[in-house]
């Protein structure tokens, strides 16, 4: 996405969420987002349903709600479209990204046209319900591993487009980002080292991130590890080589296995698990002693928060 891309020195780790959100896709390429995203809906034609049955002279209020209990996130998106869709509407904002809302409280009011409300409501609905789907869905994974020594991650298996989004959503959800994309970080994974013995494996590893942050600012250095074998020829390498150990697929005896060495021989190693992680496995993972627990589903798989807009008067 055109200006979603933060400099890979910025630690976005230290932002807070909306902050992150700013340094991934700020207000200009929002705005960009919006338009283009209600352009999908309204086409040239725009909403022909109202324009036959309401009166363009007609206002209203209306309010935005959540069906069901969640953490709200795309407050500022929603606001955006109404500013876009229906010029002149005021709106006023109810919880910040991040505040968890009960089922039926306000997240948002709206006064102003009712066309224009109308033609909005469908987009607004769309990223609020997406984006709260995500921060929700994170918080529960966050609270399985709650007393725990991990943390949880993202991935990049986002929505095509939307990854500034969505991530901004795991952050509100209490978890943390991953690599943003391919350009902050090197994460060496078992396509870059097909066909290599576990030892020719962590000499190319170590090669490569010698290169690596000799031209540019990284993030960290991560290599993939599917097996102990694996683990063994990459937690052997120098102090510092590798900041990151992905232990995929692996199970929780390996898991432990993992740790054990890691805390004989390497303890500044980080080990992150990784593959098919779900909400009831989460703490049985944690439970291993590993730092983080990278979950694709929080971005592949959460359910959108179920959300509408009621209209109050008109």
């Amino acid at each position: 996405m055109a200006g979603s891309a933060a400099s890979p020195t910025v630690d976005l780790a230290a932002l807070a969420p909306d902050a992150l959100l700013d340094a991934l896709l700020p207000a200009p390429a929002r705005a960009a987002l919006v338009a283009r995203v209600l352009a999908e809906d309204l086409g040239e034609a725009g909403d022909v349903t109202s324009e036959a049955m309401i009166d363009a002279q007609a206002h209203a209020r209306a309010v935005l709600r959540p069906r069901t209990a969640g953490i709200a996130c795309g407050m500022r998106l929603a606001a955006e479209v109404l500013a876009q869709a229906a010029p002149g509407a005021h709106c006023s904002a109810h919880v910040r990204d991040g505040e968890r809302v009960d089922r039926g409280a306000a997240m948002l009011s709206v006064e102003g046209p009712l066309r224009g409300i109308l033609a909005a409501e469908r987009t607004m609905l769309n990223f609020v319900g997406r984006m709260s789907g995500i921060a929700t869905r994170t918080a529960e994974f966050v609270a399985a591993v709650a007393g725990t020594r991990a943390t949880v991650l993202d991935t990049r298996k986002t929505t095509p487009g939307l990854r500034a989004l969505e991530k901004h959503a795991v952050r509100c959800g209490g978890g943390a980002n991953h690599r943003i994309g391919l350009f902050d970080a090197m994460l060496v994974k078992d396509n870059h080292v097909a066909g290599l013995a576990p030892a020719a494996m962590a000499a190319r590893v170590a090669d490569a991130a010698r290169r690596a942050r000799a031209r540019h600012a990284l993030a960290f250095v991560e290599a993939e590890c599917d097996d102990l074998e694996q683990f063994r020829a990459i937690v052997a390498l120098p102090a510092g080589t590798v900041d990151i150990a992905l232990l995929d697929n692996m199970g929780l005896d390996a898991l432990r296995a993992c740790v054990a060495l890691r805390d004989a021989s390497a303890p500044a190693l980080k080990l992150e698990a990784s593959g098919g992680v779900r909400l009831e496995t989460v703490r049985a993972i944690a439970e291993t002693g590993i730092d983080r627990i990278s979950v694709g589903a929080l971005t592949h798989s959460a359910p959108c928060l179920d959300v509408g807009l009621d209209i109050e008067a008109a």
